[in-house]
């Protein structure tokens, strides 16, 4: 069966990491994405590290089966081809800094003049209005700024920011979602869209507990290390072998099952532990208890036992044990094909949708790979012009 975004054309302005993760949802589900780039130097995300033999791990996660023109949009001859992709689109993405796109006459105005039902989704630090809006803005600013930082890590431990972009996927997620809604809408109303997102606005609302609590309060969330501050017993042990596994016992029943599952009945009716308001209260006691427990046997010994007693635990997971897990190779790893990276794989579609089976990862587009063929074949740009246009640095050169 065909994705369910069969047919929906998308032209992709954005670049580094959460408008690309966008288009890469959007092209995941069936979606063509036309990813238009800087001729000279393409994506900067192209640089990124690590990488094989040249090619970047996080550009070719991204950007594997779309489609690669490349246009200077700092030309008024680029912006103008801009506008004849975006007369043919369904979706335009893009990632600049509010205003930019206006000051190139592509703002959503100027868009619906050449295509009334266009959806624009736009994916900036802070949005398209408010008092920081015009605020450069990449996903560690979103991290600190929407309080994550400041939650994660412990106690005696700086705000941390995480090692990989957090922030930018989780925008880009939330921004395909609301492109999604767009599409429904013009099905329904037949009219175009804006969708805004901020960075920094999705890890908000995950983090919105802290932000509550304190407008209620005044109480200021603090960092709890591997605890979550809301349920106990709950966090990440080192067994006898040395290996690292999870648990949590975020519900009452759970914990009951671990205190019986570490052989402890006589936990359960201990007033210290007996609710999750008296295991919160008496938490540095009882996760000594559980790291005892655990610190004298394997990793794999303990899963099995809560395992058997169904409590919620899982193994910590480094990217080799990823790699060979039986579950996630039938259910989540696809392969990356026609690259430098040889027998590589990547995770696929984070939703999974009955009878489709889900795109296929096969190369990565070369700067301005597919220019000829967008603009000449598909826009009827005759081949002398694009020639032209590729002498004077406008678009990627055509070759002959």
């Amino acid at each position: 069966m065909a994705g369910p975004l069969d047919g929906v054309r998308v032209i992709e302005l954005g670049s580094m990491y959460a408008a690309p993760t966008t288009g890469r949802m959007l092209r995941d589900f069936g979606a063509s994405v036309v990813k238009v780039e800087d001729p000279a130097g393409g994506d900067f995300a192209r640089q990124w590290k690590p990488q094989h033999d040249g090619q970047s791990f996080g550009f070719a996660r991204l950007n594997s089966g779309k489609r690669s023109v490349g246009i200077d949009l700092r030309s008024a001859e680029g912006r103008e081809l801009v506008r004849k992709l975006a007369a043919t689109a369904d979706v335009v993405i893009e990632n600049f800094r509010p205003g930019r796109m206006e000051a190139w006459g592509l703002g959503y105005d100027d868009l619906k003049k050449v295509n009334e039902r266009v959806i624009l989704t736009r994916v900036s630090g802070f949005g398209q209005t408010g008092p920081y809006r015009e605020l450069p803005g990449f996903g560690t600013i979103a991290e600190v700024a929407a309080g994550y930082a400041f939650l994660n890590g412990w106690p005696d431990t700086p705000p941390t920011a995480p090692p990989f972009g957090f922030a930018d996927s989780i925008a880009g997620i939330s921004a395909a979602f609301g492109t999604t809604m767009a599409l429904f809408r013009r099905g329904v109303a037949d009219v175009g869209s804006v969708v805004d997102v901020a960075l920094y606005e999705p890890l908000m609302f995950i983090l919105g507990d802290a932000v509550m609590n304190y407008s209620a309060t005044g109480f200021i969330t603090q960092r709890h290390g591997n605890s979550s501050g809301a349920a106990s017993p709950r966090g990440i042990y080192e067994a006898a072998d040395g290996g690292w596994l999870a648990i949590a016992a975020s519900n009452q029943t759970i914990a009951m099952r671990l205190f019986d599952a570490m052989d402890r009945p006589d936990l359960k009716t201990d007033p210290r532990y007996a609710t999750n308001a008296a295991r919160m209260e008496n938490n540095t006691a009882l996760q000594q208890i559980v790291i005892a427990w655990i610190k004298e046997r394997p990793r794999n010994d303990v899963l099995a036992i809560l395992e058997r007693f169904e409590v919620v635990a899982a193994a910590v997971n480094d990217a080799s044990d990823i790699a060979a897990d039986p579950h996630f190779i039938e259910r989540t790893l696809r392969p990356l094909t026609g690259t430098v990276f040889g027998a590589a794989v990547t995770p696929g579609p984070v939703v999974h949708i009955d009878g489709y089976d889900g795109p296929v990862y096969d190369g990565v587009p070369k700067v301005g790979e597919h220019t000829s063929q967008v603009l000449g074949a598909e826009l009827g740009i005759p081949v002398a012009e694009l020639a032209d246009l590729g002498e004077r640095g406008v678009i990627s050169r055509i070759e002959p």
